[in-house]
């Protein structure tokens, strides 16, 4: 429940603190005194979005602050899915600010948030009732989500796995579109990737092979070079049509006689051993480039066939934008893949479609158990409401939850769900839109209330003139409503100009309109209410602005009964 709020610089009101308490909370005042500004101060807190006159005139900044109490079991938890713990006492503290510029500053227990995270909690601690709401229940496509609401945890669940099994539905649906495409592009791509296989593979492509292709090609190039130089240096070697010494046969000439030196110093057989080596090395070398200077003399035509596969393989690179020949042998196994793919989509298709059914039967089981726990809180809430209703001076009234199975399905399921009365004997159901009187839409809001304050565990209501278009008998009804719900745990902050509601109150506010001290501008004030004040306030409420003793004594028997009353509540 609200503990304290704190509001400043918000319309009228430029710095109010106020202490609620639990049970009922009445405010009154004049009209126009600021009493809807309170609660749009509350509003903004919870994360709405605030009216373009929010912040006070001549300030640069409004802000609001609230310290809540939690005692709920349902709301603790809530809260706490959503990172937010209450400190020792069980209490939380909102702030919100707003400067000129419209940017807002949230914060929850001092931690910074977004509007998004506050109005998630808020959802937990406070629920707020307008002045104009009850005009939502004129709203069909918003019935559901009241029905849903009595239906409690276990509704939130099966919303979460039929959202997985939706998202499935169309994760499946989707993929089994793109595989199946337009008519005849299936068959279309399968040719394209076909000739594109087969013109790779004409190829023969070998891995590294570009390389390869290159280098010979290099070498080929410079082939007049490479035989000239490669013969000279073999002349120089192995002699050839010379007549002087090669240097195999000086080399050879060397090792004969460091041989002979040897075999008289032993000291030099390694070094004779070391150039026998030499010989040997030297002999491999004139063998290779024999065969070298032997190869320079092959195929002329072989450049030109280097050329034309080089320029065959540098076409394929352009068509199918690879780097390098390896990059077109990735392709070639990507496309094959693919084409494969499509060779086997109809079993794949097949697959899909026996996934599609089994989801789309998931969603209808669960559709199903949806339809069935609202069909059976509809049947508990229909009964208690038309009990409420009747304690509100209804007393023929019917109430019924009208259901209807609908073809698609949303994220919510496929059910329609219509609120149905008949106010007055004789009458048959109808909508409420084409029946309700706006006195009997409030009292109908007031039931709904009534009997969802056991099912959803918030612990504070806010009703902003709840009374809208009911009067005399059906006030004290109204008001014996609002504080028997008051009771025990709950916390009911209430707006009104009945003199029967406001004689309940647990605690009264007097909201007034005046002038700043010292300055001629206007300012709202609120205080709450001593028993004598109290009692001036339900004199004036009962008589207009001329107070009588006549009035007072109304409003102190009055204020006797509702005690009365309550203490039977």
């Amino acid at each position: 429940m609200i503990v304290n709020l704190r509001v400043k610089n918000v319309a009228l009101i430029d710095e109010a603190e106020v202490q609620f308490s639990g049970g009922l909370n009445i405010l009154t005042g004049e009209t126009g005194a600021g009493k809807s500004m309170l609660i749009d101060s509350i509003n903004f807190l919870l994360g709405e979005r605030p009216g373009k006159d929010f912040i006070r005139s001549g300030t640069d900044m409004a802000s609001v602050e609230g310290l809540i109490s939690l005692t709920e079991e349902s709301s603790i938890r809530g809260i706490s899915e959503l990172g937010v713990e209450p400190d020792d006492e069980g209490q939380i503290l909102l702030f919100r600010a707003l400067n000129m510029q419209g940017r807002s500053t949230c914060r929850i227990n001092g931690r910074n948030v977004n509007v998004g995270m506050l109005k998630e909690i808020s959802a937990f601690l406070v629920d707020v009732h307008g002045q104009h709401q009850h005009q939502s229940l004129l709203d069909s496509s918003k019935h559901i989500i009241l029905l849903d609401s009595f239906c409690g945890e276990k509704m939130e669940r099966l919303k979460e796995e039929l959202s997985d099994f939706i998202t499935t539905y169309r994760e499946t649906v989707k993929t089994l579109r793109t595989l199946q495409g337009a008519p005849g592009q299936r068959e279309a791509q399968m040719e394209l990737l076909q000739f594109q296989i087969m013109e790779i593979n004409e190829l023969e492509l070998q891995p590294g092979e570009e390389n390869i292709l290159v280098q010979k090609r290099n070498r080929l190039s410079g082939v007049d070079k490479l035989a000239k130089n490669a013969t000279e240096a073999l002349s120089l070697l192995s002699g050839g049509e010379s007549d002087d010494l090669s240097a195999s046969d000086q080399i050879g000439r060397a090792l004969y006689l460091l041989e002979e030196i040897a075999n008289v110093d032993t000291t030099k057989q390694s070094l004779a051993e070391t150039l026998a080596e030499i010989v040997s090395q030297l002999s491999d070398v004139v063998g290779e480039l024999g065969d070298y200077a032997g190869g320079l003399d092959a195929d002329p035509h072989e450049l030109e066939r280097l050329e034309a596969r080089l320029d065959s393989l540098y076409r394929l690179k352009r068509k199918y934008s690879a780097e390098t020949s390896d990059g077109i042998l990735v392709h070639l196994e990507k496309i094959t893949e693919q084409y494969d793919k499509l060779e086997n989509m109809d079993e794949e298709i097949a697959q899909l479609n026996t996934k599609r059914r089994k989801n789309m039967k998931a969603i209808a089981d669960k559709c199903n158990e949806m339809t069935n726990l609202r069909q059976k809180q509809a049947d508990m809430i229909q009964g208690r409401i038309v009990d409420v209703l009747k304690e509100l001076g209804m007393p023929n009234v019917q109430f019924a939850v009208s259901m209807e199975k609908q073809a698609a399905f949303t994220a919510i399921g496929n059910d329609k769900v219509e609120f149905m009365i008949s106010p007055n004997l004789g009458e048959g159901l109808k909508p409420l839109s084409k029946i309700a009187s706006g006195g009997e839409m409030s009292r109908v809001m007031l039931a709904m209330k009534t009997v969802m304050a056991d099912a959803d565990g918030i612990e504070t209501l806010i009703f902003d003139e709840i009374d809208a278009g009911v009067s005399g008998r059906t006030a004290q009804k109204v008001a014996e409503k609002l504080a028997h719900i008051s009771r025990g745990k709950r916390q009911i902050l209430c707006i009104t100009h009945l003199p029967q509601i406001a004689a309940m109150a647990d605690s009264h506010f007097w909201i007034a309109k005046g002038l700043t001290p010292g300055q001629a501008k206007t300012r709202t004030t609120i205080r709450e209410l001593p028993h004598v004040g109290i009692i001036q306030e339900l004199a004036r409420l009962i008589g207009g602005a001329q107070i009588t003793a006549a009035t007072v004594q109304a409003a102190e028997e009055m204020k006797s009964m509702a005690d009365e009353v309550k203490k039977k509540v």
